[in-house]
């Protein structure tokens, strides 16, 4: 084989290689994307989830809710810097304001 040929298949494969890991790594941004959006709603509905308990057990003014409605605003706003955007378990979307109610709660 000569040099020319060996230098032709080395560029190729290194070509071919490029495109792979361009095509890999394309397709791989919109499933982590969907993941962080996953992680983000999981959170918030835990925290809703565990404010809703905290009331029934211990009362709608109980320092073990307040605890909960502080963990609540913390998922909200890790969404909203991480993603501008947060899950409103209530209405069972995204929302793309932030113009969450820290006493939605209250009124349930």
């Amino acid at each position: 084989m000569t040099l020319r040929n060996k230098l032709s298949t080395a560029a190729t494969s290194i070509l071919s290689a490029a495109i792979l890991s361009a095509v890999l790594f394309f397709s791989a941004a919109p499933r982590l994307h969907a993941e962080d959006n996953d992680r983000c709603q999981r959170r918030v509905v835990h925290a809703e989830h565990e404010l809703h308990e905290a009331v029934r057990r211990h009362g709608r003014n109980s320092r073990q809710a307040n605890h909960e409605r502080r963990e609540l605003h913390n998922a909200r706003e890790r969404c909203w810097t991480e993603q501008h955007r947060w899950w409103d378990e209530h209405e069972h979307r995204w929302r793309t304001e932030r113009d969450w109610d820290e006493h939605d709660h209250d009124r349930d």
